[in-house]
């Protein structure tokens, strides 16, 4: 359940931070929501896409993430939404679209869909979102984390061929919505150089 404004305010007295010192993204409720997106991996020139078909299933996430909203914690176990801005999709569906790109541009899989399209997929690549947020520091101070849990799956006998934890936290320049928007994108970018190479190497392993 998010916060609602009077809540967050409250708590932030209680923790001893000022009217001032609360985030200034979620201090302006009143703003019109801007529309962000995040950026998938650009090709390189590294790829061969010599490699199969992989399917990346829509990831699964806890509610506060299957929606179009900013979430960040103001501590361990409370959270709000940045009230002036949204992504350009739910979570979990931006997720798949950088993981189906990345993967596209870079690295050995010669086609990477959502869904099997009428063709059987070599492998199957699910995705559960266990952190995707910014994170209140302290006064004028953000983090953002996101952390992916991934298993590869071989549809040939339905093998489990790897599973892997990826996490980035990129400390943000202030609180300002634009910051934490560029700091979630680079602790993205880094997430997904590491899963298109676990990818290619796992495919081309087993």
């Amino acid at each position: 359940m998010t916060l609602s404004r009077r809540n967050f305010l409250s708590l932030a007295a209680a923790g001893g931070l000022s009217c001032c010192g609360t985030v200034s993204a979620v201090s302006r409720a009143s703003d019109p929501l801007d529309t962000y997106t995040l950026s998938p991996l650009q090709p390189d020139g590294s790829r061969s896409g010599r490699v199969g078909h992989l399917v990346v299933e829509l990831p699964t996430s806890g509610g506060e993430l299957s929606t179009d909203r900013v979430l960040i914690k103001i501590t361990p176990r409370q959270a709000e939404y940045l009230p002036d801005a949204r992504w350009s999709e739910p979570t979990p569906a931006m997720v798949q679209t950088l993981l189906v790109n990345s993967l596209m541009n870079r690295g050995e899989i010669r086609l990477v869909t959502r869904i099997g399209a009428g063709l059987a997929p070599d492998r199957t690549l699910m995705t559960e979102i266990q952190a995707f947020q910014a994170e209140l520091t302290g006064p004028g101070r953000a983090q953002t984390r996101i952390a992916l849990w991934m298993a590869l799956i071989r549809e040939s006998d339905r093998r489990v061929t790897g599973t892997s934890r990826f996490m980035a936290t990129v400390a943000a320049p202030s609180d300002s919505t634009s910051a934490l928007i560029a700091g979630l994108d680079a602790a993205m970018q880094a997430i997904l150089g590491d899963v298109v190479g676990w990818v290619t190497l796992n495919a081309v392993s087993t």
